[in-house]
């Protein structure tokens, strides 16, 4: 821990400075994510590009593997310009700003397509921009893919089959009422602690995506995996407007063509990724469920609802992608 309060330090020192190095600017990333993730190599996309762009008057350091604390943690350095930029989960990111609890509803786009249409639109954008009064701007969004259920001794078929089961969720209150709704019991608990849970059976199952089902090593001991895909929640590349306000209007536009292009460089590792997954998945001896995903649409309505009587405020925007 004192290693990272030095290491903050230094950064918060560099940033405030806006460090130079022979006439470089140094951006500082920080993340949680293992290096092999289809997300980090997005990220290293940015990198090159924005260094090609600039002609390397701007340089991006990655701090991988939760180096620099967890993704709140690492919001909140970014908020005080302690580190330049992180990429969060959106589901993380509505706790600071609310707009992103939409991107969280189950069923909420009809595919992949119908997804980045909305997520690289006008929407999209506002979304992006909505976080800067927060001092959180939005430079692009990274596929995260479709979250599913997985078990460890009871195969999920349809939403009665998770009556009784307790399943590990993100602590948001979305994936929550989610899992309760279809009739499971939801159990938000840490992801570092999950493997552990399902093994020693505190937890009967989770829910993710298949590059995170596989990289945690859950199809170890999970050997039911149901694609329902209830929810599809990207992941957001992020700027502090601390550090954003310091660069010149030029670099800010090399920065923003950067993150562009690494999100369509991210969706092709990501595909790769979910392949490759779900290959050592199912050779490793798990049963890979298609289910109606209609039945499971059904059932979450009421979440949908119940998130509209608490933002009201929010029906048009869901009513336009749902349009859209």
């Amino acid at each position: 821990m004192n290693y990272k309060l030095i290491l903050i330090s230094f950064l918060f020192i560099g940033i405030i400075s806006c460090k130079k190095e022979s006439g470089t600017k140094v951006l500082y990333l920080g993340h949680s994510l293992p290096q092999t993730h289809p997300v980090h190599k997005g990220i290293l996309e940015f990198q090159k590009a924005l260094e090609k762009k600039s002609n390397g008057t701007l340089k991006v350091k990655i701090f991988p593997d939760g180096q620099l604390g967890s993704e709140r943690e690492v919001l909140e350095l970014l908020q005080i310009g302690s580190v330049a930029a992180t990429k969060v989960s959106a589901a993380t990111l509505s706790n600071f700003v609310p707009e992103y609890h939409i991107l969280g509803i189950p069923y909420l786009f009809k595919d992949k397509e119908h997804q980045f249409e909305v997520l690289e639109g006008k929407i999209g954008k506002s979304i992006l921009e909505k976080g800067s009064k927060f001092w959180l701007r939005g430079l692009c969004y990274y596929d995260a893919g479709s979250r599913s259920f997985y078990t460890s001794n009871k195969a999920i078929r349809t939403p009665d089959d998770l009556k009784g089961l307790k399943i590990r969720v993100m602590n948001n209150q979305m994936a929550i009422n989610m899992v309760n709704a279809l009739g499971g019991s939801a159990t938000p608990l840490s992801y570092g602690e999950l493997y552990t849970a399902i093994q020693q059976g505190v937890v009967d199952g989770a829910e993710n995506n298949p590059p995170s089902f596989v990289s945690s090593n859950h199809y170890e001991i999970s050997k039911y995996y149901t694609l329902d895909q209830h929810s599809s929640i990207p992941d957001v590349l992020l700027i502090g407007t601390k550090y954003w306000d310091s660069l010149t209007e030029q670099e800010q536009g090399w920065v923003q063509a950067a993150a562009d292009e690494s999100a369509q460089a991210e969706k092709i590792f990501w595909n790769e990724s979910v392949e490759e997954c779900m290959a050592i998945a199912k050779k490793a001896g798990v049963e890979v469920i298609i289910p109606d995903k209609s039945l499971f649409a059904e059932k979450s309505q009421s979440v949908v609802e119940e998130f509209l009587k608490e933002f009201p405020e929010m029906a048009s925007i869901v009513n336009e992608i749902k349009n859209n």
